[in-house]
């Protein structure tokens, strides 16, 4: 082969290769980095704003010990969470400084209670439950397994002559064990992130609030009719808090806060507007 002739067959040669290798690293899909893809703009991929319209989720199911009850009695209230295996799950993450948070609210938004549950060898959460009134109870199981947070729920049923009560208007003020807390920030709108901001005072002073689950108060909102549980997240070092209401509506908030060993509960009703 003359030297032209095996230059020529080289050159195709490279050209082979290196289409090859073109082809080839086309075909390879790019590595992903969750961390990385969440650092662009400081911003970070949200869980949805709505969970607890379930009983199952994520895999998981809640599975109560009982879902009926007499009014006025004092029951020891057993739940376990499952596994798609139906076994049960029994590593739990610590969120909000706690493994698990339960919600126990009567259907007309009334009778509000917020539990630490305490979970036995055998994965049975256990919890002393106290209901008043009759009326159907939503049971609401807070919690986050794998770095997934998950809310699941289901109903109590407490039989008896039910007396519902209507959502009281909204107001920016209410009142709870000789405290005044003001909403002092509700820029809301359906759809979008908003931020709410609480300011406590008693006597007219504004009062020194004590660290409660890991920051200076805890959140929940409820969506009036189907209950939904928006996911809401706390400022560690003032009343503010963040939530994407996901429509319009009217929804109670339930804001809890810790003054001298103690933690008190304030309710608002919020009308969120398209």
């Amino acid at each position: 082969m003359t030297t032209p002739v095996r230059l020529v067959a080289f050159a195709a040669a490279v050209a082979l290769v290196f289409g090859a290798a073109v082809l080839a690293g086309g075909a390879v899909p790019q590595l992903h980095d969750p961390a990385a893809a969440n650092a662009d703009d400081g911003m970070s991929m949200d869980a949805d704003p709505v969970r607890g319209l379930a009983v199952s989720e994520n895999g998981l199911t809640l599975a109560l010990a009982r879902t009926a009850a007499r009014p006025g009695s004092r029951l020891g209230l057993r739940f376990r969470i499952l596994g798609e295996d139906g076994r049960t799950v029994r590593d739990f993450d610590l969120e909000h400084t706690k493994r698990m948070h339960l919600i126990v609210v009567r259907r007309d938004l009334t009778g509000f209670q917020h539990l630490h549950p305490t979970l036995r060898a055998d994965g049975t959460w256990t919890t002393p439950l106290r209901l008043s009134q009759a009326g159907t109870y939503r049971v609401f199981a807070d919690f986050s397994v794998d770095g997934k947070p998950t809310t699941l729920a289901d109903d109590l049923q407490v039989d008896g002559a039910v007396r519902s009560r209507e959502l009281p208007a909204p107001a920016k003020v209410a009142g709870t064990d000789g405290f005044r807390v003001r909403l002092t920030d509700g820029r809301v709108g359906a759809g979008e992130e908003s931020e709410l901001t609480f300011d406590v005072t008693r006597a007219g002073k504004r009062v020194a609030l004590q660290d409660y689950l890991g920051a200076k108060g805890h959140l929940v909102a409820l969506r009036e009719g189907d209950l939904a549980f928006l996911h809401v997240h706390p400022d560690a070092s003032s009343l503010r808090f963040e939530a994407t209401f996901p429509d319009a509506g009217s929804y109670r908030l339930f804001l809890q806060f810790r003054v001298a060993g103690r933690v008190h509960t304030a309710a608002f009703t919020l009308e969120v507007s398209r």
